[in-house]
């Protein structure tokens, strides 16, 4: 299940990647994973410097994968 996750991000990224520059070398990790049931859920992120994350969800009722992409637009403390 894991590899499979991976290998979902990594095809996403490497699609979504501007073709006119030669494809870098990163790698894709998993930041947090749940199992519920027959579900799975990951936090998927990768060593690009692009601020992306994914969020992956397996189905096991309908053996289906959901993929949502996000990027990080701003981190910030806020006290009190």
């Amino acid at each position: 299940m894991d590899n499979k996750a991976i290998e979902i991000v990594k095809n996403y990224i490497t699609e979504h990647l501007d073709k006119t520059d030669n494809v870098p070398e990163f790698e894709v990790y998993t930041v947090w994973k749940v199992k519920a049931l027959q579900n799975w859920k990951y936090l998927i992120s990768s060593t690009l410097f692009d601020g992306m994350y994914y969020e992956l969800t397996y189905n096991g009722d309908k053996k289906e994968w959901y993929l949502d992409v996000y990027k990080k637009i701003e981190n910030r403390c806020i006290k009190g």
